[in-house]
């Protein structure tokens, strides 16, 4: 089998990741079988600025990688975080990211090869944008 984690953190990636800390304004997550969500929040939570970024963990299974990533996509759409900008879009980039998907990666894949197309000012406009960020909930 393969297994997938995505950490959830109250940054926003469109802003280097910075924190972002704030009042939940509403949170819902799968409880299913395909995956575990470990997390503390609930709606009227206020993210403080003087901890960890951290919110959620989501881990998936699957028979394959593909099926893996695959579930992974499907939580992570159907999770909700409003109030605050979350790490999701980040995490949904990443999981359609061709390389990623085929396994071709290696342990600076991240910072060197995905992160300056991802954070790349011609993603700027519009159109770019919605090809590799959801659109809301996901702020």
């Amino acid at each position: 089998g393969h297994a997938i984690e995505c950490r959830i953190n109250a940054e926003d990636p469109a802003r280097g990741f910075r924190p972002c800390p704030g009042l939940i304004e509403r949170f819902s997550a799968p409880n299913n079988a395909r995956c575990r969500v470990d997390t503390h929040l609930y709606g009227g939570y206020r993210v403080p600025s003087h901890y960890d970024s951290l919110i959620a963990k989501v881990i998936t299974h699957g028979k394959d990688r593909a099926t893996a990533i695959g579930q992974m996509e499907v939580i992570l759409r159907t999770m909700q975080i409003e109030g605050i900008a979350t790490t999701v879009p980040f995490h949904l980039a990443l999981l359609a990211d061709p390389a990623f998907r085929d396994g071709k990666v290696h342990t600076q894949f991240v910072e060197n090869d995905f992160l300056p197309t991802y954070c790349s000012p011609s993603l700027r406009d519009a159109d770019k944008l919605k090809a590799v960020r959801p659109s809301p909930p996901y702020r």
